[in-house]
């Protein structure tokens, strides 16, 4: 009984690698405690409470995009960091609720520590309470942006999507956002960390 539960997970990993990518990986298990950083103290996130499967770690993973890469699975909600040599750094994230998700290929133009938010005016109209941010809300641990943000741009100039942080860990694996794609605020400065400016992204 035992060798055809081995042989069932086996053949169960091999068709996740055939598939592109397998969820066997490193986890990051120091990786969300409490830090400093910028002189904002990051509170320790509750790791137990969220789930395996969208906490940061190496995993198996197959393309033809060169290292550098960023490539979004809204589906699954999962962003890959592509190392090369078949693997990336995995990251759980909250994507755009009905009605604000997309796809397509962009490119990371800016990159910011502790952004100001400036919420966009069709924001402001379906929520007028925002508009006392017209001008910008000041960086700091409750900014929906969080510690890190990555500005996404196509060849038209700037989709008002980016990649940052979000103090509200709870909210990674759901589709909760305008169509902004937020990662946990430690993980989004380890992505930042390796992220370079005009790499690809590719949302899927």
């Amino acid at each position: 009984m035992k060798a055809k539960v081995v042989l069932v997970s086996a053949a169960l990993m091999l068709a996740e690698a055939l598939a592109g990518c397998t969820s066997v990986g490193t986890l990051f298990t120091d990786a969300y405690g409490s830090k400093m950083d910028a002189g904002y103290q990051l509170p320790a996130i509750p790791i137990y409470k969220v789930p395996e499967q969208y906490r940061r770690q190496e995993v198996s993973f197959q393309t033809d995009e060169k290292p550098g890469t960023i490539i979004i699975d809204t589906e699954d909600h999962h962003l890959y960091f592509v190392e090369g040599g078949g693997q990336a750094i995995r990251y759980g994230i909250g994507v755009g609720r009905e009605g604000f998700g997309w796809k397509g290929v962009r490119h990371v133009a800016l990159k910011r520590e502790w952004p100001t938010w400036t919420p966009p005016s069709a924001m402001i109209h379906r929520q007028p309470e925002l508009a006392k941010y017209r001008e910008g809300m000041d960086p700091g641990l409750m900014n929906p942006l969080g510690a890190r943000a990555l500005y996404l741009f196509s060849k038209q100039g700037d989709t008002g999507y980016r990649i940052h942080g979000s103090p509200e860990w709870w909210s990674i694996g759901k589709n909760v956002s305008s169509g902004c794609i937020r990662l946990m605020n430690q993980d989004i400065i380890d992505l930042y960390n390796r992220a370079e400016v005009g790499a690809k992204v590719i949302v899927k």
